[in-house]
């Protein structure tokens, strides 16, 4: 668990942070994003699920845990910890967030990079409690992320309290093509200003 917290500056909210499946929480876009969301006034949580600590103990790498474990271990993260809290991860991380929103403390949630289907795989849709959801949700996406294109996610029927916030030539990494003339940095810098506005929205900072 790594807890960072802004420098000269007052505390907006502690966002919990997940990893997404295949990442740690140390990994360069987690780093990334961290330091960008730091600058936001945003006092950041890491953590990893167990299938990752497993892996970092022995380097063996493991398949996520189920989702109910996943779920159980993100909700213990959040055991003590002073409010106002977000919830929020990246791609799996961020999509168990969601699942805990509801049950959960946080005032809000962030999925950088939402996996709404697999690659390829339009049909095989995770978005059921998504059109359900109370707790305001923002979802930072990519236009070119193949776990969801934006005119696949305008088709889906989202609730109401559900915000999408679409990066022009981002893949799931945030990675921009060449020929853009951005940066994955601009990117990633972007993402994280769009959550400290929307964590600034729901603590009426």
């Amino acid at each position: 668990m790594m807890l960072q917290h802004p420098a000269g500056a007052s505390r907006l909210a502690t966002l919990v942070l997940a990893h997404g499946a295949g990442a740690p929480m140390d990994s360069p876009y987690m780093e990334l994003l961290t330091e960008h969301l730091l600058a936001e006034g945003l006092s950041v949580l890491r953590f990893e699920f167990p299938y990752m600590v497993a892996r970092r103990a022995d380097g063996r790498k493991r398949p996520p845990n189920p989702m109910a474990q996943l779920e159980q271990a993100f909700l213990q993260q959040l055991d003590g910890l002073e409010g106002p809290l977000l919830v929020a991860g990246k791609s799996m991380g961020g999509r168990v967030a969601t699942h805990i929103l509801q049950q959960s403390a946080a005032v809000g949630a962030v999925a950088f990079g939402y996996p709404f289907h697999p690659p390829g795989k339009p049909d095989r849709l995770r978005i059921a409690h998504l059109q359900a959801i109370a707790k305001p949700l923002l979802v930072v996406q990519g236009t070119r992320d193949p776990f969801g294109r934006e005119h696949e996610v305008a088709e889906y029927a989202l609730a109401s309290s559900v915000e999408l916030c679409w990066l022009s030539d981002g893949e799931h990494d945030l990675r921009p093509t060449k020929s853009s003339g951005r940066t994955q940095v601009e990117l990633i810098s972007a993402a994280a200003g769009a959550t400290g506005d929307f964590a600034r929205r729901l603590v009426a900072y």
